[in-house]
């Protein structure tokens, strides 16, 4: 995957914003770096980026997301369930929502399945 690899080797000031569905809800994470991993169909995110706390207001939705991921170095996600990742100038608010009826739908499970043995 040669897109993959261009991705990766992008400097420190390149953010991503990760979206992708888990359990029924969406998630929107912003990461350094983004890569096709070691493991087989799973899209590896590492150094993830949250807001900093430099006011008094505190957003409820990304404090639940940030303590989540809070000892998180690395975390991979299934490919089948990344809705799409973004290359951005800046990171946003990191944030989990309900999935709501409109056109996103998962694919049929399971992705990949080995040949027919019976064959």
């Amino acid at each position: 995957m040669f897109w993959v690899h261009c991705i990766a080797d992008m400097s420190d000031k390149t953010i991503f914003k990760v979206v992708f569905m888990s359990q029924g809800q969406v998630y929107e994470i912003y990461a350094r770096h983004v890569d096709h991993g070691d493991l087989f169909g799973f899209v590896q995110v590492e150094e993830l980026v949250f807001g900093e706390r430099t006011t008094l207001v505190v957003d409820p939705s990304e404090e639940r997301i940030k303590s989540e991921f809070e000892n998180v170095r690395r975390t991979y996600l299934p490919m089948h369930s990344i809705i799409r990742i973004d290359e951005v100038d800046k990171h946003g608010v990191s944030k989990i929502s309900k999935l709501e009826g409109g056109n996103v739908a998962q694919f049929p499970l399971p992705v990949y399945t080995p040949g027919d043995r019976n064959k």
